[in-house]
This record gives C-alpha cells, sequence and structure tokens, in this order.
C-alpha cells in the first residue's frame, strides 16, 4: 500500500481492507509511518513518535477489533501511556512520564488502534491555538500560514493532512470542534462524562473536558464511541458502556425541530464581530436543513453570554491554579519555579486569588444554564450555530503579544492579582480569550453533546464549520443527522487536503 492509497481511506475503511485480506496491517502500518516521517516535519502535528513499540503492540492486536490495525495519535494533554513521556504541551512536563495507561488509551488499544505518536497542544490545553514554546507549531494544511485551532490543533493538522485517518482529541471550550471548523473535519464532542479520564484523574475542569477525536468520516467518530465509552473504575460520573452509536447512521430522523443561532447572545457582550462567511454557512446549513424536511426556525439559546464567560473563567483560572500545583508535585519544581509560559504563570496567579465562594457560584451557574438549556430543548431537538466567529485565523495572530506579556508578568507584584480581579480583570480576560470563539463553551458548561460539520469552504479556501448542539445524551441523534447532512454534501471528496510542503 502506497501512501496515495492509504490517505484514501477512513479508519473503518483500512479495517475492512485488513480484515478482507486486501492488503496486511504491516503495509497500513508501513505506509502511516511513511506518512508521518514525509509530511511531519512541514506540517508540525506530531511532537512525538512511537513507531517501534506501536509495531510490537500491533502483534497483539485482536483480529476482530473494530479498528485491528488502524493507525492513529494521541493528544500529549491527559491520554497517558505508562512510562512514556507526556508533556502536556508544556517545557515543565517535557520528562514526566505516567505510571500506567489512562482508561481511554486501553480502550483505544482493545478497538485494535496502534498509537504511533503524541500530536500538539497548547500549554496545558489553555488555547483555542495551538502556539506551544516548548514544540513545533502545527500548520493548517489547507492554508500553512493559517492555525489549525487548538487545543487539539495538532490532531487536526494530522488527520487533515493525511497522517492518519483519525486523531484523539479532547474539548473544554471547543478543542475538538474549534479545530475541526477550520481544518475542514468532523468534530464530536460526546456528552460530560461519556468518555473516561481515569485513573489520572476523575474529571477535569468540573466535567467540562469530554475526551474523543477529530475524523474524516462520521462513521469513524460513531465506532471509535462505541469503542471507548462508559464510566471507568471511580469514575464519578454512573454512565455505563453503550452500544448502538454507528447503528444510529443506518436510522436517519426525521422532522427534526432546529433551531438557528448566530450566537449574538453569546458573543455580544465580547466585542464579536462574525464573518460573513460565518453567517453564510450556518444560513447554508439551515436551508439544507430545511431542505431535507427538518423544520427549522431562527430563535437564539437562553443564556446570558456575559455570566456565562465570566462563570467559564472563573472555573478556568481556578483550576489552572490547582493544575499548577499538580504540575509542582509531580516535577518537584516549586509553583514560582516552573518553565511555564508567561500567559500560563499570570493566568496562575490571578486563579491563586480567586475567592471560594466565586468558584462555587460559577459552578452553580452552570447548573441554571444546563437547565436553561434542558427546557429549550423541549422545544427544539437541536441547536444551529457558529462553532467560531471567523475562518482559521493567521498563525501568531491570537497569541498573547510581548506587550500583553509584559502587563501580565505585573501581577507577580505583591497584591497585584487581588487588585486585579477586583478591578475587572476577569472580564477584560473573558474579552481577550473568548471574543472569537465564543460559542462553544456553552456545551461544555451544560455538558450536552455537540459537534462540529465541514459544510462550507470559503473563496479563499479555508474551511468553515457549523455547530450543532443536542440534549443531554442524545448523541446518537446528532450522529445520524450528521451522516445524513454528510451523504448530502459528500464533505469526504475534500479530504485529505495534500500536506504543506
Amino acid at each position: 500500500m502506497d501512501v496515495r492509497d492509504y490517505r484514501a481511506h477512513d479508519g473503518l475503511g483500512l479495517a475492512m481492507l485488513i480484515r478482507s485480506g486486501q492488503v496486511s496491517a504491516d503495509e497500513v502500518f508501513d505506509a502511516s509511518c511513511v506518512a508521518i516521517e514525509a509530511h511531519n516535519p512541514a506540517l508540525g502535528a506530531v511532537v512525538r513518535t512511537r513507531f517501534e513499540q506501536a509495531r510490537e503492540e500491533g502483534r497483539r492486536v485482536d483480529p476482530a477489533a473494530p479498528f485491528a490495525g488502524v493507525p492513529t495519535l494521541t493528544k500529549d494533554l491527559l491520554m497517558a501511556i505508562g512510562d512514556e513521556p507526556l508533556a502536556f504541551g508544556s517545557a515543565a512536563l517535557a520528562e514526566w512520564r505516567s505510571p500506567e495507561d489512562s482508561s481511554l488509551v486501553r480502550r483505544l488499544r482493545e478497538a485494535g488502534l496502534s498509537i504511533l505518536g503524541q500530536t500538539a497542544t497548547p500549554e496545558l490545553g489553555l488555547m483555542g491555538i495551538t502556539e506551544p514554546r516548548a514544540f513545533p507549531h502545527p500548520v493548517n494544511p489547507w492554508a500553512p500560514d493559517h492555525s489549525p485551532g487548538g487545543s487539539s490543533g495538532g490532531s487536526a493538522a494530522a488527520v487533515a493532512g493525511g497522517l492518519v485517518p483519525l486523531a484523539m482529541a479532547g474539548d473544554g471550550g471547543g478543542s475538538i470542534r474549534i479545530p475541526a471548523s477550520h481544518c475542514g473535519l468532523f468534530g464530536l464532542k460526546p456528552s460530560r462524562g461519556r468518555v473516561p479520564l481515569g485513573p489520572m484523574f476523575g474529571e477535569v475542569w468540573q466535567g467540562a473536558v469530554v475526551e474523543h477525536a477529530l475524523t474524516r468520516s462520521v462513521r469513524d467518530s460513531a465506532a471509535l464511541l462505541d469503542a471507548i465509552n462508559g464510566m471507568d473504575e471511580g469514575s464519578p460520573w454512573p454512565l455505563p458502556r453503550e452500544d448502538g452509536f454507528l447503528g444510529a447512521l443506518s436510522h436517519p430522523r426525521e422532522g427534526l425541530r432546529v433551531a438557528v443561532s448566530l450566537g449574538s447572545p453569546l458573543s455580544a457582550t465580547l466585542g464579536t464581530r462574525l464573518d460573513p462567511e460565518v453567517r453564510l454557512a450556518v444560513e447554508q446549513a439551515a436551508r439544507r436543513l430545511d431542505g431535507l424536511g427538518h423544520h427549522v426556525e431562527w430563535a437564539d439559546p437562553p443564556v446570558d453570554g456575559a455570566a456565562l464567560a465570566d462563570s467559564y473563567l472563573t472555573l478556568y483560572l481556578g483550576h489552572l491554579a490547582a493544575d499548577l500545583i499538580w504540575v509542582s508535585e509531580q516535577t518537584d519544581v516549586p509553583v514560582s519555579k516552573l518553565d511555564i509560559e508567561p500567559a500560563t504563570r499570570a493566568i496562575g496567579r490571578l486563579g491563586r486569588c480567586l475567592p471560594a465562594a466565586d468558584y462555587e457560584t460559577a459552578k452553580r451557574y452552570w447548573n441554571r444554564v444546563a437547565r436553561d438549556m434542558a427546557a429549550f430543548h423541549r422545544c427544539f431537538d437541536v441547536l444551529l450555530m457558529p462553532v467560531a466567529a471567523t475562518p482559521a485565523p493567521r498563525r501568531g495572530e491570537l497569541y498573547p503579544t510581548p506587550a500583553r506579556e509584559r502587563l501580565m508578568a505585573l501581577l507577580a507584584i505583591p497584591g497585584a492579582s487581588h487588585l486585579a480581579l477586583k478591578a475587572g480583570m476577569l472580564k477584560r480576560l473573558a474579552a481577550d480569550s473568548l471574543r472569537m470563539t465564543p460559542f462553544t463553551q456553552l456545551a461544555n458548561l451544560t455538558g450536552q453533546p455537540a459537534m462540529s460539520l465541514p459544510l462550507h469552504v470559503t473563496p479563499e479556501g479555508l474551511p468553515v464549520g457549523v455547530q450543532v448542539l443536542g440534549p443531554m445524551g442524545d448523541e446518537r441523534g446528532l450522529l445520524a443527522l450528521a451522516a445524513q447532512l454528510e451523504a448530502e454534501v459528500d464533505w469526504g471528496r475534500h479530504l485529505p487536503r495534500p500536506p504543506s510542503r
């Protein structure tokens, strides 16, 4: 199998070729290694490889596993492989190794997937771009001077660039859906707790973080969810293993009540300007759904965008402060001496000054929004919205400027962090951090599933995804709708894009 043939198939397609004897697992493995070695230097998607370990593990794969012999990449964040490096995108953890596999990695192995390496992520997964100082910055395969998004930008670049048919990703505020939108991929954020984070963590960011993947096809995403879902030992979320996600694709949903919104309640107070191509993508998707027989109505989600942003950033600050303590414990380096980026250090300082009452009040607001959205979904089966305010930004465009980093450094002055919080630093941080991507955090706070669909390409050749949210626990419904749109649009003809050279 040459690389061109390899890149012509999604994951299940490769697995089918292997099972039927048309190609061997070794041929697929070799083609994937060649693709990574040839094209990753230009893409910057993969931060480390483990070809020999993966080849040895492949000899023990059950040939009946759904993805037997299919190559993948895991994200350099949370997805631990026992006694192998996991840096979380940070120089502070460059030498850190987990004592054991994460539950998710164990399930990937059981599904037959061959883990060839790890993909780039911003430091501690904190940004919607992937530009860590400690590692190369991945490029967008559609336009190398543009960002693939974040925090799963390395995974998105790897899949869109044809290195692997699917790559693992995580989403705490849009980190699956944003890269999917920028790189023309399908990205599903499952419901809260659907995929385990153990044994290292029970929950991350109060349950806002959910792991899954970026894929070329809906069926790969659905089959993977069949394989990895369900609580593990000690999980805080009592969600048993379920099946039927792939099967749901065979049962298209009819007559859905579709709410369509440009997301103004979420973006108005942040100064967001919606790009005309994003508006066009949403409007075209609404018309397409109407043409498929669904009942489409313009209706905004019942949320206060300013309160939502404040609530999200409050939890974000608190968790980062705790994360830095964890990094310090793992490395035996004091928090003040950790080799971390200026923005990470500044946000951590703010988090340490956050009153416990503010943290708890913010979490209670999450629960209120979840109930409001549950009521909304009694009237509408799904909500159609933008993923991001613009197509992929240029690389470096959204990273803090040197002047902003110097301003952040002032937070080291005794008492400055307390004063900054009282002076409204949280609102400034919300505007700076979320202005370009204010539409994705809602599903993380409520816990409901959401997906990005690659339905539009701008005249300049940049993909634009549209977001669909469903009620809590309704991944089957979202996947069935995605498959219906995939068959209608045939977005797979765009993929994979030729790697950058």
